[in-house]
């Protein structure tokens, strides 16, 4: 069935939205001696390499980076006709008592968030944990909002938001995704 796909951040927006994030990820934890970033795999890692490298730019605090991949605690993993690779999670710093942004492209339903949660606490006990995406798409299932998101839309039924990092995609864009309606 054919796709409909519309822009919903350009590049540049993508850029600037990233920055912004930076920006409000250091002014909500000034003082801090350290954040750690923390990559949801796939596509919230790229997000978090770049607010670490913005937020480095601005000089203010010292940066962690780390990546989770929460495919063993997803609640829909019975539903996937193929298995998702496993990436295995990598936090190379201790995690007790210090400030973690989890960074991911995109909040829906918050599953993916408390999927997120549940392996981070495997390796510690934050001082605080905060949740920084791209874009804030209403419709939540789980009782979970970001701190800190680029762009807030409210989507129709059928459609979805896909967003595509040079790192794992070869460009960068964030689109809105429409299946034609059967004839």
């Amino acid at each position: 069935m054919p796709e409909f796909v519309r822009s919903l951040l350009t590049q540049a927006e993508m850029a600037a939205g990233v920055a912004v994030l930076a920006k409000s990820i250091c002014e909500a934890n000034a003082g801090a001696e350290s954040i750690a970033l923390v990559g949801v795999f796939t596509r919230g890692v790229p997000l978090a390499q770049r607010i670490a490298a913005e937020i480095t730019k601005l000089g203010s605090v010292k940066v962690h980076f780390g990546t989770i991949d929460i495919t063993q605690y997803r609640d829909d993993l019975s539903t996937f006709q193929m298995v998702p690779k496993l990436e295995g999670s990598d936090i190379p710093f201790d995690l007790d008592g210090i400030n973690v942004v989890l960074c991911d492209e995109v909040i829906y339903t918050g599953r993916s968030v408390r999927a997120a949660l549940d392996e981070l606490l495997n390796f510690g006990r934050p001082k605080r944990v905060q949740l920084a995406v791209l874009v804030d798409r209403c419709g939540r299932e789980f009782p979970v909002q970001p701190d800190f998101s680029a762009l807030k839309v409210t989507l129709a039924p059928g459609e979805r938001v896909a967003v595509r990092f040079e790192e794992v995609d070869g460009q960068d864009a964030c689109t809105v995704q429409t299946k034609a309606s059967p004839r």
